[in-house]
């Protein structure tokens, strides 16, 4: 039997790279997929590349920064599969800026998705996993640079390092429920987002104790695990998967 069979998922900022990779890993091992991004067609596409079943994938558009948002989604995912086994908080945004120059409106952006968009995703997921009174699995996305300073990322790696902190604060909320919490760290991966810089790949190459960045599927490997029955008794932790950049940490400038 396929690891995640009768399960459902909800996958936030899946419309491509890592997001979009875990869903497609959960389809194959069997689960059922709530597909979100805040492009619409973004997402109606990545759920039609994974499978044409709409019994299988669905795809809702929404800001996964709005909690209003956030409650339909799952709300919405119940409507549809009946349960919530799995939430991923994988939205999120990356925003560079020199710390003497940084907008308030750009901060509050980053904290109110990396942050407030995975603290209430965790919450309204939970919430029914309570009450339906089964076990279940919650994942936050983190990143290296919630453990080593990157120039021009305070606030990006500061709501990173938040996440790490959140993940261990809930395990008190939520193990008497039998439900489960973990991050994930991400270092240099290989996605569409990154495939714009011509150097990236060579750069990260370079500095990478193992000789390159992360695949998507390197991430999404990780993440299923995590949300899986194999790690049942995980919970509170956070898995780098950087290929040792971390041990060593020199800049990519």
């Amino acid at each position: 039997m396929r690891i995640f069979e009768n399960q459902v998922a909800v996958v936030t900022g899946a419309g491509q790279g890592i997001g979009l990779e875990i869903c497609r890993q959960l389809v194959k091992q069997g689960a059922k997929v709530v597909i979100n991004d805040i492009d619409k067609s973004l997402a109606a596409k990545a759920a039609k590349g994974i499978t044409h079943d709409n019994n299988i994938c669905i795809p809702i558009s929404g800001d996964a920064a709005d909690v209003s948002f956030i409650q339909r989604l799952v709300s919405d995912c119940i409507s549809r599969f009946g349960k919530l086994d799995i939430a991923i908080a994988n939205a999120g945004i990356t925003s560079f800026g020199d710390f003497f120059e940084y907008r308030p409106d750009d901060f509050n952006r980053v904290m109110s998705l990396n942050l407030g968009g995975s603290f209430f995703l965790a919450q309204a997921a939970s919430i029914q996993m309570k009450k339906a009174k089964t076990p279940g699995r919650i994942l936050l996305m983190s990143s290296v640079t919630g453990h080593q300073a990157h120039k021009n990322l305070a606030a990006y790696g500061m709501s990173k390092a938040a996440l790490e902190m959140l993940a261990k604060t809930l395990v008190v909320e939520l193990s008497p429920y039998h439900i489960t919490i973990n991050a994930i760290a991400p270092g240099a991966t290989l996605t569409e987002r990154t495939a714009s810089d011509p150097d990236y790949a060579a750069t990260w190459s370079r500095i990478t104790p193992t000789g390159r960045p992360a695949t998507v599927n390197d991430i999404a490997q990780a993440a299923l695990f995590l949300v899986s029955p194999h790690a049942g008794h995980i919970t509170g932790q956070t898995l780098v998967v950087d290929g040792g950049w971390t041990s060593t940490s020199p800049s990519p400038y």
